[in-house]
């Protein structure tokens, strides 16, 4: 039997490798080559579905993260943690994408990325404001962030390697 986190992990990669619309019982049944019932042992339809995949995603690419570079030293230990972090996930990029774009015409999507977004902005303010600079922290945390956003967004995107030595460029600024 397919476990609840194989259900949502099969729903993240086929969400961001082919976007929302293909997220649907048929297609992660047989990509998973299991039978509807154990969809339905596992969530309350479509929508339980979904805010479960919501959930995940929130859990997986933010939380998680945050939750790992907390783990290490200071504040300029903790960013350079989590930047790592961000940019050696390979799939992150497709998947972020695939989630705005949903946000767009759901807006239960669209809570959800809002708070994802508030809460990777609010942490990284937290470690910005505990940098030895005169940047406003607050500023930088937002910019840091929208690096990444934009990188992602841009056609074709930024590779993560160009990525991180924008970082490097930008770090070394202030």
């Amino acid at each position: 039997m397919v476990t609840r986190g194989e259900w949502l992990e099969a729903g993240l990669e086929l969400l961001a490798r082919e976007g929302a619309p293909a997220v649907t019982i048929d297609r992660l049944t047989a990509d998973l080559g299991v039978t509807k019932g154990s969809y339905y042992h596992h969530f309350k339809g479509a929508a339980g579905y979904k805010a479960a995949l919501l959930e995940h995603f929130e859990q997986r690419y933010t939380t998680r993260l945050i939750d790992a570079a907390e783990g290490t030293g200071d504040a300029d230990t903790k960013l350079q943690h989590l930047l790592r972090l961000v940019l050696a996930d390979p799939d992150s990029a497709a998947l972020d994408i695939a989630v705005r774009a949903w946000a767009l015409q759901d807006p239960d999507v669209r809570a959800a990325q809002a708070r994802v977004d508030k809460t990777r902005t609010e942490y990284l303010k937290k470690l910005c404001r505990g940098l030895d600079s005169d940047v406003d922290p607050d500023r930088f945390a937002q910019l840091l962030y929208l690096i990444l956003v934009g990188a992602e967004q841009v056609l074709p995107p930024i590779g993560k390697q160009d990525v991180r030595k924008i970082y490097d460029l930008v770090l070394r600024l202030i």
